[in-house]
């Protein structure tokens, strides 16, 4: 019926993937009756929280007047204002995904550029269209040297003119980008402006200043894909948060309540080519009112200043009782927070970039994410994502997640 029996490749891991019956707010309850405290939160999609009253009755309203009219909606201009408002950007269109966001983006900057490359970083993941699905997370033995990655197709079925056009460059690395660019034919660099696909890896001082101004000077559209950032990282994003703002942002799961919905929005220079015509954007689903209500209620009413800063405080408060058990135990591993999200990375140091990342310890990754799954405690299951505490998981079952991994250590240096 269903390939590896899940409707998502990312949905399938060993030993086997736990099965949801029902989640609200910060639990998730599996077939088997087993409960556990959600930390995984649709990967970062459902920082409301699960079935969120305010989002739920926000979406009951809308149903009561449709779900689809193929035809603009006064709601669907109010969600534009409030992203607007957020993000420092002053035009948006809405897309169904993570993944239509970025495409439509990077098409977008090839039309107003009229060039075809793009650059990436390597190990930095964007979604699942051609043009991106290049050196996600490529075998070290075949991506080159790491300060000049080759290009390496992420599944089978890529178009090889998609890799052709695809330049991939170490996270980190302005010089990389410089060179990059230098022959003035790259249409667009995309880039988280912090790196959540390999744990989460902090841009250094400077870096995404420097990839501001060097992208200007070869007239490349900067595109900050904010999908997994998004209003996590702070009420205005990660471009909030560094005070650099791109040509082009990408957003999806956060802002739709746990409703499918993405955003891109831009400066008038690029997005005007969508106003006259030059770059056509299309969706049936684009911007329905259903998840237009669920997005006002998240954007105006769930996930506001006061309580989203309340959020990535109680997730601060996480983040130091896992410092002091890391601390205790002299482990060789660190935390990272960016948010109301957070990580435990096993390796000593911070990592700079996706080689960083691919020395750090995964065996004890995966039995600390096991450990976890027995006791109640649902982690996204990659060993390199991380976690997220929605506006509705209490001081209490934040903290649960620091008392299992103080068990864990306990165990582990028995």
């Amino acid at each position: 019926m269903l390939p590896l029996g899940v409707p998502s490749s990312l949905q399938y891991y060993d030993p086997h993937p736990v099965v949801v019956r029902h989640a609200n707010g910060a639990q998730m309850i599996d077939v088997d009756g087993n409960e556990y405290v959600d930390y995984n939160m649709g990967f970062g999609a459902v920082f409301a929280g699960h079935v969120n009253p305010i989002v739920r009755a926000a979406v009951e309203k809308q149903l009561d007047s449709g779900t689809l009219y193929v035809t603009p909606a006064e709601i669907t201009a109010e969600v534009a204002e409030l992203l607007a408002q957020r993000f420092q950007l002053p035009m948006w269109r809405f897309t169904n995904s993570g993944t239509e966001a970025t495409m439509d983006a990077i098409r977008v900057a090839r039309g107003a550029t009229g060039r075809d490359k793009i650059v990436k970083v390597e190990g930095g993941y964007h979604g699942h269209h051609d043009a991106v699905m290049v050196s996600m997370k490529p075998p070290v033995d075949k991506a080159g040297p790491a300060d000049n990655p080759i290009p390496v197709p992420s599944t089978a079925g890529v178009a090889k003119s998609a890799i052709a056009d695809t330049i991939v460059i170490p996270y980190n690395d302005a010089e990389a980008l410089e060179r990059a660019l230098a022959a003035h034919d790259v249409a667009a660099f995309i880039v988280e402006p912090v790196m959540e696909n390999v744990g989460i890896c902090m841009p250094q001082l400077g870096y995404l200043e420097a990839v501001r101004r060097i992208t200007r000077e070869h007239g490349t559209m900067l595109i900050f894909d904010e999908v997994k950032t998004g209003i996590t990282a702070g009420w205005g994003g990660a471009t909030g948060l560094f005070g650099v703002v791109p040509d082009l942002v990408c957003l999806a799961k956060s802002i739709g309540g746990g409703l499918p919905l993405g955003a891109f929005g831009g400066t008038h220079e690029c997005m005007n080519h969508i106003s006259n015509g030059r770059v056509v954007h299309m969706g049936t689903y684009n911007g329905n009112p259903l998840v237009m209500a669920a997005a006002v209620a998240v954007l105006s009413q769930v996930c506001t200043p006061e309580v989203t800063a309340a959020t990535v405080a109680r997730n601060s408060t996480l983040i130091a009782e896992c410092d002091s058990i890391i601390a205790r135990a002299s482990l060789p591993a660190h935390t990272v927070q960016v948010g109301a999200k957070g990580c435990i990375t096993w390796a000593e140091n911070p990592i700079r970039n996706y080689r960083d990342y691919k020395e750090t310890d995964f065996d004890i990754a995966f039995a600390q994410w096991i450990h976890g799954v027995n006791r109640g405690i649902l982690l996204p299951p990659g060993l390199d994502e991380q976690w997220l505490i929605s506006v509705m998981h209490t001081e209490e079952q934040a903290l649960r997640y620091a008392s299992v991994f103080g068990e864990f250590v306990d165990e582990l240096i028995a």
